[in-house]
C-alpha cells in the first residue's frame, strides 16, 4: 500500500493596494510546466523551508514573536516560520519585500538600493543567498507585524502533492513595484477581487479553488482596512481541507460544513474519491466493519433525505436493527437484505411514526425481540409500537461482538433513547440530534428543559461520531452539541427580549419576531418549539401566563 502523502507546510501572502472603486490584489501567473497549478493565477507563496525556522531570522521579525505567532496559528510552536516564509516567497516571486529599514521605516526600493536588492533577489532565487544574509547586509528587519492571518487550506487526501497552507494578508508596500520572477511566474496583474472572479467565470483567468474562495471572501469588503480588521478579529478558523466524494454526477469536492464532509473523511481517509456524498434510499452504506445504514424512501421537510435504519452486527454475531423506520414494504425488504445475518434485536430510539412502525413487520419475519421505551403521552406516536421489553438507562445490549449502551435522552420525545456503540465511540442519536436543522420539541411529550439537560449530559460521553436518524455521520460531536445548546439559549433570550418589549404576547404574536430566521411556512411547526421554550421559562419562574398570553417576570 502506498503511504499517504503528508501535506507540506506552506505560506501564502495576499497583497492589497488601494484603487479607485475597489482595492486590488496581486495575482501571479504560474508557468504552464509547473507541477502544481500550471497556468493558473495565484497569490505569492510557497513551502516553509528549514531556513525559515532559523532563530536568527525570528530575532529579525519586527512586532511579532514566536509565542504570539504560534498562538495565532493554533500551533504549539514553530508558527513564526510561516510569517517568514510568506514574506520571503513574496520577495522571491513578486519582488515585493515587507521589511523595515534601519530607521524603522517601511522599506522603499529605489535608486542604488533597488539595484542592490534586485541582485540579492536573483541570488536568493538561485539558492546562492539566504534571507538572513540579505537582511544583515542591508540592515533590514522583516515587517511581520504588517501581516494578518486570514485562512488555512489543506490539499485534499489522494493528491500526489499536498500542502498545508496558511494564508496571510497585508497592504502592499508603497514605492515598490511588483515584478514576477520570470522563472516560475510568467505574468502578474493587480485586479479587484470582483473583476478577477468575473474574468474567471468568463474563462479568461485560470484560478484554483482556494484562490477563488479567498477572492470571494475579499470581495465582501471595499476597503483594505476592513479586510485587515476582519483577519485580525477573534473568529473560528477551522482548516479548509477539501475532500473528494463520488456522486451520480461524478466527483465532487466537499468542504467543512457540507453535510457529508465528516462521513467521507471516515469512510475514505486516503482520498480515493470512492465514498458517496449522496444518500440514496434503499442502498446500504457500510459505515464500519460492523455497522451499515439503509435510508427509508420517506424524504421530506421533517425527515430530510429519509429516516436512517442502522444495522449493527453480522452473520456470526447476529444483527441489531436500530430504528426500523416507517412501515414501507420496500424499506423492510431493503433492511432484511442489508442485514447479512439473522436479525435478533430491534431497537427503537423513540416511537414517532417515521422511526418505529416497521418493527411490526420485521418482528414476525425475523423473530427478533423489539426493545425500546413507551412514551408518556401516546398522542401523535406510533400506535403499533409494543416493545417486548422496556429498556433502562445505562443497560447494555450485545450486538456485533460489542455492546450498545442505552442512554435515555428525553426532550424531543419522552421515550427518546440514544445507543452508544462503545467499541467505535459511535452514538446513534435518533432525533435527539439531527443534521441540517434543530429538532422540534412538541409538548406535552416534548420538553425543552429535559432536552437541554439531555444534551448537556452527553458532554460526559466519549463520542467520535454521531449517527443521526436523518442525514450523514457527523463529526466533532461535542462542538455540535454545544452549538445546539447555544442556539436554544439564543432563542430563549429572544423570547424574553420580545416579551419584555411587548409586555404580553401570545404564541402567535411572538412567532414572526422570535422565528424571523425561519420561512413563514415553518412557523406552524416552530410554534410548538416556541411553546416548549415558554413552558421551560415558566417552570424556571421567568415568565408567567396572563389571560391566554405570556409575560416576562420582572427582575
Amino acid at each position: 500500500m502506498t503511504a499517504p502523502v503528508v501535506p507540506r507546510p506552506s505560506a501564502t501572502l495576499i497583497l492589497l493596494r488601494d484603487a479607485h472603486a475597489h482595492f486590488e490584489v496581486l495575482l501571479l501567473r504560474r508557468t504552464e510546466r509547473a507541477q502544481f497549478a500550471g497556468g493558473a493565477y495565484v497569490f505569492p507563496g510557497g513551502a516553509v523551508e528549514e531556513a525559515d525556522r532559523d532563530p536568527a531570522l525570528a530575532a529579525l521579525c519586527r512586532g511579532l514573536d514566536e509565542a504570539h505567532a504560534s498562538r495565532a496559528l493554533g500551533e504549539p510552536s514553530g508558527g513564526l516560520a510561516y510569517w517568514i516564509a510568506a514574506i520571503r516567497e513574496c520577495f522571491e516571486e513578486a519582488g515585493l519585500l515587507l521589511a523595515y529599514d534601519a530607521a524603522g521605516e517601511l522599506l522603499t526600493i529605489e535608486d542604488e538600493r533597488g539595484v542592490e536588492l534586485t541582485a540579492a533577489r536573483r541570488s536568493m532565487i538561485a539558492g546562492r543567498m539566504p534571507l538572513i544574509d540579505l537582511l544583515r547586509h542591508a540592515r533590514l528587519a522583516l515587517a511581520a507585524d504588517r501581516l494578518a492571518y486570514l485562512d488555512r487550506w489543506i490539499t485534499q487526501a489522494g493528491r500526489p502533492r499536498r500542502f498545508d497552507t496558511r494564508f496571510f494578508v497585508a497592504r502592499a508596500p508603497a514605492r515598490q513595484a511588483a515584478a514576477h520572477d520570470g522563472v516560475e511566474l510568467m505574468h502578474h496583474a493587480w485586479l479587484a477581487p470582483p473583476t478577477a472572479l468575473e474574468r474567471n467565470r468568463r474563462g479568461e483567468l485560470a484560478l484554483v479553488y482556494p484562490t477563488i474562495k479567498t477572492l470571494e471572501t475579499l470581495a465582501r469588503f471595499r476597503r483594505i482596512d476592513e479586510v485587515l480588521a476582519y483577519a485580525r478579529s477573534e473568529r473560528a478558523l477551522p482548516p479548509m481541507a477539501p475532500r473528494t466524494a463520488a456522486s451520480r454526477d461524478g466527483p465532487r469536492c466537499l468542504f467543512p460544513g457540507d453535510f457529508a464532509y465528516a462521513e467521507i473523511g471516515k469512510l475514505d481517509p486516503d482520498g480515493a474519491g470512492t465514498a458517496s456524498c449522496e444518500i440514496v434510499p434503499g442502498v446500504a452504506v457500510q459505515l464500519s466493519p460492523r455497522v451499515r445504514r439503509v435510508t427509508a424512501p420517506n424524504p421530506g421537510m421533517m425527515t430530510g433525505p429519509g429516516t436512517n435504519t442502522y444495522l449493527v452486527g453480522d452473520a456470526s454475531s447476529g444483527v441489531a436493527v436500530i430504528d426500523p423506520g416507517p412501515a414501507i414494504e420496500a424499506h423492510v425488504e431493503a433492511v432484511i437484505a442489508a442485514a447479512r445475518g439473522p436479525i435478533r434485536t430491534i431497537l427503537c430510539t423513540h416511537s414517532h411514526v417515521d422511526h418505529s412502525p416497521a418493527a411490526a413487520a420485521l418482528k414476525p419475519r425475523t423473530g427478533a425481540a423489539v426493545l425500546g421505551m413507551l412514551a408518556r403521552f401516546p398522542e401523535r406516536q406510533d400506535g403499533t409500537f409494543r416493545p417486548d421489553r422496556s429498556l433502562a438507562h445505562g443497560e447494555r445490549i450485545r450486538a456485533g461482538g460489542a455492546s450498545l449502551r442505552v442512554i435515555h435522552t428525553p426532550g424531543h420525545a419522552s421515550n427518546q433513547l440514544c445507543f452508544m456503540l462503545e467499541a467505535e465511540r459511535l452514538l446513534f442519536t435518533g432525533d435527539h440530534l439531527m443534521q441540517g436543522s434543530t429538532v422540534i420539541i412538541n409538548p406535552p411529550d416534548g420538553d425543552m428543559a429535559q432536552y437541554i439537560a439531555s444534551l448537556e449530559a452527553l458532554f460526559a460521553e466519549d463520542i467520535e461520531y454521531l449517527a443521526p436518524g436523518h442525514g450523514f455521520l457527523m463529526g466533532k460531536p461535542h462542538e455540535m452539541i454545544e452549538r445546539v445548546i447555544i442556539h436554544r439559549r439564543d432563542r430563549e433570550n429572544k423570547v424574553l427580549a420580545r416579551l419584555r418589549a411587548a409586555g404580553t404576547a401570545t404564541v402567535e404574536g411572538l412567532i414572526p419576531s422570535v422565528y424571523d430566521d425561519a420561512p413563514p411556512q415553518r412557523h406552524g411547526i416552530a410554534s410548538r418549539s416556541l411553546l416548549a421554550h415558554l413552558l421551560k421559562l415558566e417552570g424556571e419562574g421567568r415568565v408567567r401566563r396572563v389571560d391566554g398570553a405570556w409575560a416576562a417576570e420582572r427582575g
